[in-house]
């Protein structure tokens, strides 16, 4: 006998190639259904999407990200109705999950910039995403923030700002990728887990989180050799454009 399904979940923005689902039709599938809906918000953070407003029952966040924004703590935190967080507070008490008081202390100290943090991520990896679409070296950028992009409607009706998460490709594959990382001096290269940072931080999937899958495997998924992920920090958005520039034109 199959058990009944009774949660759904999304993600305000994917991992990796930075996509927006139709976030409107998610939460009334998942009420014609009775389901509780689920959503990560962390990419996109409460400072530029507020997913209760949009009817989404529980919105989580990876407090160790943007919330916190130092890399320094591991924490998590949902948000939603009463009637909902109590119930999964009592799970809290009997499983232990709880941060420690240091950590809380630091999540709520960093909380006090978020908006500023945040804000000028924004603009920092808009102006990026801009900068890397037009240069020759790079085949395609993720980004809903670029009016080319199939989910910037939908991001300019549901969000604040667009985060400072993007990912592009470039042309050269692997080999274009090895030669514009080792040639950067500001972002940090770092595991796909970190991200939301003061520091600009790059990965490459292929040779990180998407490690165990074969190439073929790797592009159904559109996770080429060649594709890389940025999550921009709080460095001066001329200084990091300035170092892409030299390290683009290597």
């Amino acid at each position: 006998m199959k058990k009944k399904k009774t949660a759904i979940y999304a993600e305000s923005a994917t991992n990796l190639l930075v996509q927006v689902g139709d976030l409107q039709v998610f939460v009334q599938f998942a009420k014609s259904k009775s389901l509780v809906s689920f959503i990560d918000n962390t990419f996109l953070s409460p400072v530029n999407f507020r997913p209760i407003t949009l009817g989404f029952d529980l919105s989580l966040h990876s407090g160790t990200k943007y919330l916190n924004g130092h890399s320094d703590i591991a924490t998590g935190a949902i948000i939603g109705c009463s009637d909902f967080v109590e119930q999964i507070d009592q799970w809290l008490a009997h499983l232990g999950g709880v941060s420690d008081p240091h950590a809380c202390f630091l999540l709520h100290r960093e909380m006090k910039t978020l908006a500023l943090r945040v804000q000028h991520q924004n603009q920092s990896a808009l102006k990026i995403a801009q900068f890397s679409g037009d240069h020759p070296s790079v085949s395609k950028v993720n980004c809903p923030r670029i009016e080319t992009s199939v989910y910037y409607r939908r991001a300019c009706c549901w969000f604040n700002g667009f985060g400072g998460m993007l990912s592009f490709e470039f042309k050269e594959g692997l080999r274009g990728v090895k030669r514009f990382i080792k040639a950067l001096t500001l972002p940090v290269e770092a595991p796909p887990k970190s991200l939301g940072s003061v520091k600009t931080l790059i990965t490459r999937p292929a040779a990180t989180s998407h490690l165990g899958m074969n190439s073929e495997e790797r592009l159904k998924l559109d996770i080429s050799d060649g594709l890389i992920r940025l999550s921009v920090g709080l460095e001066s958005t001329g200084d990091l454009l300035e170092d892409f520039d030299q390290a683009l034109n290597v």
